[in-house]
C-alpha cells in the first residue's frame, strides 16, 4: 500500500510540472529561430580568435535578437544573446562586451558573465543571459566550423 501511495504521489508531482516551469520563459526576449550553419570557420582570419582560449567573438543582429556573443573557454564554446534579459527591448538593453563581462547601458547598468551567462553582483532582475545551442560540426588541423542556433 505504501508503494502504491508513493507511486501515486510521484505521478501527481510529475504531472503538475509543465514544460514552461523547466524552461523559465523570459517575457522580455522573443524566441527567434536562426542557424549560422557553416558560417563560423575558425580557419578564416575573421573568426580565428575563436581558436584561442579565453577569447570571444560577436556576430551581428542577423542572428538572435541583437546579436550573439560566442566565448571559447579552451575546451568548450558558449553562445549568448546580446540583449539584457531583464529589460524590455530598447536601445540601452543591447549589451556591450568588455573582457568577459556583458553590460547594458540602461540606468541600472546590469552586467553578466559571458562564460556561463550568470548576472554579476548588483544586477537587477531574475533572468540569466539567453543561451543558444553550440555545435562544433567540423574539427580538423586547419580549424573548426562552429554552428550556433536556436530552432
Amino acid at each position: 500500500m505504501k508503494k502504491l501511495a508513493l507511486l501515486f504521489l510521484s505521478l501527481l508531482f510529475t504531472a503538475s510540472c509543465s514544460k514552461n516551469d523547466v524552461n523559465n520563459k523570459n517575457p522580455f526576449l522573443p524566441n527567434y529561430s536562426f542557424d549560422t550553419g557553416d558560417l563560423i570557420n575558425t580557419a578564416l582570419p575573421l573568426y580565428s580568435t575563436l581558436n584561442n582560449a579565453g577569447s570571444h567573438f560577436t556576430i551581428g543582429n542577423n542572428y538572435g535578437i541583437n546579436g550573439v556573443v560566442i566565448y571559447y573557454s579552451g575546451t568548450n564554446y558558449s553562445a549568448f544573446e546580446l540583449s539584457d534579459p531583464n529589460h524590455t527591448l530598447q536601445t540601452c538593453s543591447i549589451l556591450s562586451i568588455q573582457g568577459v563581462v556583458a553590460t547594458c547601458s540602461c540606468d541600472d547598468g546590469n552586467s553578466y558573465d559571458i562564460l556561463v551567462g550568470l548576472p554579476r553582483e548588483g544586477t537587477t532582475g531574475q533572468y540569466t543571459l539567453k543561451p543558444y545551442f553550440v555545435e562544433v560540426i567540423e574539427n580538423n588541423q586547419f580549424g573548426k566550423i562552429i554552428r550556433i542556433y536556436n530552432n
